[in-house]
């Protein structure tokens, strides 16, 4: 009897450990950062289609900046973020193990720098003795910060506030400021009232390049090679459909609509703000010119030279020998050609 109950307390205790074990794998969650930007992608947000393909129960969390997201990453809060190459260059210099795995856009239209009617600003050289802003440590700071020094110019000619994109349309809005690098909403907004300056595409062809991506922390992409693949596909599929049909994507499309819900904004501001992005193919990501090649990779390039450019404005204090190893082309590669 003694030997029937030990069993039988030995079996209820594996089957309560097996149903905790169950219970805990069923409760995790992978925490992903996404910001307003205008994405084919955030669809699959708004509809759980990353969800259903990963197979996965994923909590998004919107953030006003890549700066946001990267304290959040180093705080472990977060695993998987969309940012810009200014903010990661800046973290990853600093030491944070991040991965790019996917390549959401490159400057385009959708970034630029706009000028409040009134101003007195009509050319690039009226910009001395302005103020402007930009989201902190964001791509827009940094192409602003390069902007300005294509005109010979410094922040001692130009007063430079970085505040979070609601304070600049705020401050735009009350003649605080006489201009405002940003991306959408944020963009949308302040062309109410102002006009384009320049746009992210421009600042780019002048000598700083920038780019947007999808990152994960090394351990999570090291551990999760699947989800990256399978949270990929569902990019590249709501990327297709853009590329493929933008009539399916206007301002009376049902996609234009979730998306509004989801970002902020009308169908109109998305639609309008998905036609400014500057898409690179599933194709030609696994290439050296982007994620591939390691030291040779695009990525790595672009971040390494907008590490020097920050060191230099002394935005950060060290510029690494390589960032290979903050760039992965595994998932995209894996993807169908």
């Amino acid at each position: 009897m003694k030997l029937v109950k030990k069993l039988l307390t030995a079996t209820v205790g594996a089957l309560l450990l097996a149903t905790a074990l169950g219970t805990q794998a069923a409760d995790k969650k992978v925490v992903v950062a996404y910001q307003t930007d205008a994405l084919p992608s955030s669809l699959g947000i708004a509809n759980g289609d990353f969800e259903k393909a990963t197979g996965t129960k994923i909590d998004f969390r919107k953030f006003n900046s890549g700066g946001e997201i990267f304290a959040a990453i180093a705080s472990g809060d977060v695993q998987v973020g969309y940012v810009g190459s200014s903010p990661y260059a800046a973290a990853t210099s600093r030491g944070l193990d991040v991965k790019a795995f996917y390549l959401a856009s490159i400057s385009g239209t959708d970034e630029a720098l706009v000028v409040r009617n009134g101003s007195g600003i009509n050319t690039v050289a009226d910009l001395k003795g302005k103020k402007l802003a930009a989201a902190p440590v964001s791509t827009d700071h940094y192409q602003l910060l390069a902007l300005i020094k294509s005109q010979g110019l410094t922040e001692k000619d130009v007063q430079v506030f970085a505040i979070p994109q609601p304070e600049i349309v705020a401050a735009f809005n009350r003649g605080d400021i006489d201009g405002g690098f940003v991306w959408d909403p944020a963009l949308t907004e302040l062309k109410k009232t102002g006009k384009v300056l320049v746009t992210s595409k421009e600042v780019a062809e002048k000598g700083a390049p920038t780019f947007s991506a999808w990152v994960a922390t090394g351990a999570f992409a090291k551990e999760n090679p699947e989800f990256l693949k399978a949270f990929s596909g569902v990019i590249e599929k709501h990327t297709n459909s853009f590329v493929s049909n933008k009539a399916a994507w206007d301002k009376d499309s049902d996609n234009a609509k979730q998306l509004a819900k989801l970002l902020g904004g009308t169908p109109a501001d998305q639609a309008a703000g998905l036609l400014n992005l500057n898409l690179v193919p599933v194709s030609a990501q696994a290439s050296d010119a982007w994620l591939g090649g390691g030291e040779k990779s695009g990525i790595a390039k672009i971040l390494k030279e907008t590490s020097a450019f920050l060191k230099e404005q002394k935005k950060i204090f060290d510029v690494l020998p390589s960032y290979a190893a903050f760039v992965t082309p595994t998932a995209v590669a894996s993807l169908k050609k």
